[in-house]
């Protein structure tokens, strides 16, 4: 892996970390398109250790609001006082609803990085789940708010975020899917979802760490730098798209994509590995 791919790399990381297009897939699309090895555990640890520049920028975005969650958790766990206020339960929906995530991530870990990288799988989940966004957008009430969030909720959107773990589904789309479907409002659905993805990106970047032996620190680095940069442009721009818009937009993309790749699949002109 050369700076150049670094840098591709990086900005396909940065731009589509949040955004409900999935990551994970179009990762797997440039390092194929690169000449890359897809199934190659160095590339597969790569793509896990440049999330940590878009979770670096989660943080610096967030910061305020990271500090009041972790400041309100600590103090509820001192004082019984606390223990109602919004920031200590966001401190609690953010550990309960990763956990899931976390047993499934290590338990399937070799399917997830090996059979799961084909691009046939990529390609059908970009389409299929099309079809649950639309369906969220469509079902979900929005009739409820950041301080009407339960422990059920962090709950149920942490177990799909499971789902997640496919590539091509899209951590974003489902979780804010799910968010959606449980009547949260499309703006608390979508902040949750970016918290949510703190403790989970960052254990999936240091467990990986070890294994990105045959890249060099440098092509890592630059990789992870550009993904911060255009991960904060992207968290700034889709909080302000989803306070007006329908995750139902990127549909028509996730689906197009798809279908070229089933497309070019089925002619044999890109392998699936």
């Amino acid at each position: 892996m050369n700076y150049l791919d670094s840098v591709v790399l990086g900005i396909v990381e940065g731009l589509t970390e949040f955004l409900p297009v999935s990551s994970t897939g179009h990762l797997t699309i440039a390092e194929k398109a690169l000449g890359l090895e897809i199934d190659d555990a160095a590339v597969t640890a790569y793509t896990a250790v440049i999330q940590m520049g878009a979770i670096a920028a989660v943080f610096v975005y967030f910061f305020r609001d990271i500090v009041a969650i972790v400041g309100g958790w600590f103090k509820g766990l001192a004082k019984p006082e606390y223990r109602g206020t919004l920031e200590h339960r966001m401190g609690w929906y953010a550990i309960v609803g990763t956990i899931p995530i976390g047993i499934v991530g290590l338990l399937a870990k070799d399917v997830i990085s090996g059979p799961l990288r084909s691009l046939w799988w990529v390609a059908g989940a970009l389409i299929a789940w099309s079809a649950v966004m639309v369906w969220a957008e469509r079902a979900g009430r929005q009739e409820r708010g950041e301080k009407q969030l339960g422990m059920k909720d962090a709950i149920i959107i942490g177990l799909v975020q499971c789902v997640a773990l496919i590539p091509g589904v899209s951590r974003s789309g489902a979780t804010i899917s799910a968010g959606l479907l449980r009547g949260l409002d499309r703006v608390t659905a979508t902040r949750l979802s970016f918290f949510l993805s703190i403790p989970a990106l960052t254990a999936a970047g240091l467990y990986e760490l070890k294994d990105v032996h045959g890249i060099s620190a440098g092509p890592v680095v630059v990789g992870t730098l550009v993904s911060f940069v255009v991960a904060y442009a992207s968290v700034a721009w889709l909080l302000r798209f989803v306070s007006h818009h329908s995750i139902g937009r990127f549909v028509p993309y996730r689906v197009a994509l798809g279908v070229v790749l089933l497309v070019l699949l089925g002619l044999g002109v890109v392998s699936p590995t």
